[in-house]
């Protein structure tokens, strides 16, 4: 019976690769080595995803109005949502579902930069930026933009804590990225 289990988990895998180098195109950018499930939810035109991104079960991302950008190296836990809109529900005399109309704060892109890790069943709003080098927890909301390699928490989330020190982050830096690219200490 294990086999059995093992080649339906094979067959499994097999299909959800040929469907993913199916749907990659439909992203607005989708770079190297993307992985995702093809039975995620996806507003695919609207996101553009860098090289090296991984992204759990479950993912429900949509920005119908506005953009979703992932760069390098970033990965999501299972059931991660991002929202890159919302609804306006300051008309009077309308059910909020008959009105078409936004405002200008209604739709906004979500920014989540390199090297960043989102936990799973994370919630990222509109008009949030996920700094490089972030750890979001599992379960937060983040409704508002940390600097960067901070850790995220909490409902709405709040900074817990920072990853490293100032020093240790222009150390990690140097290592990491090319130095027109590196944050300065000004940006910490």
């Amino acid at each position: 019976m294990k086999w059995i289990g093992h080649t339906i988990i094979f067959l499994q895998n097999v299909k959800n690769r040929i469907l993913r180098n199916i749907l990659r195109h439909l992203f607005a950018e989708c770079g190297k080595n993307v992985r995702f499930y093809a039975s995620d939810f996806f507003s695919f035109k609207t996101i553009y995803i860098k090289d090296d991104v991984y992204i759990g079960r479950g993912a429900k991302f949509s920005a119908r109005h506005s953009h979703i950008y992932i760069g390098n190296k970033v990965m999501f836990g299972p059931n991660v949502t991002i929202r890159g809109g919302n609804h306006n529900t300051s008309v009077v005399g309308k059910f909020m579902a008959d009105v078409d109309s936004k405002r200008e704060t209604d739709d906004q892109n979500v920014i989540i930069e390199d090297d960043a890790w989102v936990g799973a069943g994370a919630i990222i709003l509109k008009g949030v930026m996920i700094r490089r080098g972030s750890v979001v927890a599992a379960g937060a909301v983040v409704t508002k933009s940390f600097p960067p390699y901070s850790v995220l928490g909490g409902v709405p989330a709040k900074l817990i804590k920072k990853r490293f020190s100032p020093t240790q982050i222009l150390e990690h830096e140097a290592q990491l990225y090319p130095e027109n690219s590196r944050l300065k200490i000004e940006d910490l």
